[in-house]
């Protein structure tokens, strides 16, 4: 019977001047998919830029263990065209992770199809950190999330609709109410209430629409694409072309709607409330943050999941 030797270095038994230069050699040693497993006193984390920068995004960089002591570290070599996935991509397969991206402010909504590594390095943090609580998600119990992306593009259209444009429809003139009344009363000692009634009003508008397009026009003939490709129907030839430009439609007024949700977040810190605030203000804070929250998920299942998916359709019956 063969056994396999795990390919260990400890850093620590090395000159200061050798360290780096041998975990390079022993690196560029291994064949793709192999690993190389580092034990060091402290975080090597310079490693790892240095790494990233002189071989490129070759590579996976796993914390085994973390201190105090001991900092164990396996770098495994990437298979020939193996590519980071984008953060949609990731957070299509497993919500759970999303709410890493949450924590961190990452957006993989509108900002979907950046990698992790690219998504911190535009806003400056530090990716080890967010690789490794990643991996941490990997490892926790399962939960049973909705398996959105396991249904039917004709189910998740419907979905969307019941759920989350409904929601639109029932919120936002609550939403509306409270922003004009809350402006109205506390706007002269608070003047950001004046921009944020405005972003609420913009919001209605650009959504308002959005919905009736999506729900007349690209839903529709989604819907279309799912029946020829089960054989029910032939799909007929839509007057928008391909599916492609009423998407990009779509994407372009879901990330108008999130940026004025952005400016709202930080007009008001987060919704938090300042000293003065009266009851209306506290509740017109607390819908807009649900309100931020629900279309989060809203527009994550149309860009990640539902639009890639109804693309790939198309393609296959053209």
């Amino acid at each position: 019977m063969q056994t396999t030797t795990e390919n260990i270095l400890n850093v620590t038994l090395l000159e200061p001047r050798q360290k780096h230069p041998t975990i390079f050699n022993r690196f560029d040693e291994l064949s793709e998919g192999e690993s190389l497993t580092i034990h060091n006193d402290h975080d090597p984390k310079p490693l790892y830029y240095q790494l990233l920068s002189e071989r490129g995004n070759i590579f996976v960089w796993e914390y085994i263990e973390k201190g105090p002591q001991w900092w164990k570290i396996r770098i495994t070599k990437r298979l020939t065209g193996e590519q980071d996935e984008t953060l949609g991509e990731i957070a299509a397969k497993d919500l759970r992770k999303a709410q890493i991206f949450k924590k961190y402010g990452l957006d993989f909504c509108c900002g979907g199809k950046k990698t992790v590594k690219e998504a911190c390095r535009e806003k400056g943090l530090d990716v080890t950190t967010i690789e490794q609580e990643l991996q941490k998600a990997d490892k926790m119990p399962a939960t049973r999330p909705l398996p959105y992306n396991e249904w039917s593009l004709d189910f998740l259209t419907d979905y969307i609709v019941n759920t989350h444009h409904s929601y639109i429809v029932k919120t936002l003139p609550d939403i509306r109410a409270y922003a004009a009344k809350v402006m109205q009363v506390h706007g002269s000692r608070h003047p950001e209430l004046v921009t944020i009634r405005q972003l609420v009003e913009e919001m209605n508008s650009e959504l308002m629409s959005h919905m009736v397009k999506e729900e007349k026009v690209l839903f529709p003939y989604i819907k279309e694409l799912v029946a020829a490709t089960n054989g029910k129907q032939p799909l007929q030839a839509s007057h928008f072309g391909t599916v492609q430009n009423p998407i990009n439609m779509m994407i372009m007024e879901h990330e108008a709607v999130a940026e004025d949700l952005s400016e709202i977040r930080e007009l008001s810190n987060n919704y938090t409330l300042p000293e003065d605030a009266c009851a209306s203000y506290s509740l017109l804070y607390r819908l807009l943050d649900e309100f931020d929250q629900d279309l989060i998920l809203h527009v994550h299942l149309e860009n990640n999941i539902l639009f890639p998916k109804a693309l790939e359709l198309e393609k296959k019956l053209k």
